[in-house]
């Protein structure tokens, strides 16, 4: 099976989409780490990229695309276009990371 593309815009070069299949998503929750909010703390005095947040959230972002691709695949889907993302505070050290987009099938022109 090829893999699914995954794009922001509503087209995919090249091909033709012959079937919507519906919205996919994909989503994860996570929660801070009390000794990185504590380093945290301290590169907020001195200022600077949190490294460990930035790794936290980009593994977010990778858990939940790997959801909504499987979502995608179970309604037998090419690819999925027009793809968003969402982060939101569930609570007060917990994010949520959202991803949605709608699942298709292509066909390539000729």
């Amino acid at each position: 099976m090829n893999p699914i593309i995954v794009c922001t815009t509503e087209t995919v070069a090249g091909h033709e989409i012959t079937e919507t299949l519906g919205i996919v998503r994909g989503n994860t929750i996570r929660a801070r780490h009390v000794g990185r909010d504590i380093l945290a703390g301290l590169k907020n005095i001195v200022g600077g990229e949190l490294h460990d947040y930035t790794k936290l959230m980009a593994e977010a972002r990778e858990q939940s695309i790997d959801r909504m691709v499987d979502e995608a695949k179970s309604l037998g889907a090419d690819a999925i276009v027009g793809v968003r993302f969402s982060t939101s505070v569930v609570a007060q050290s917990a994010a949520e990371i959202l991803v949605f987009g709608t699942a298709v099938q292509l066909k390539p022109n000729r």
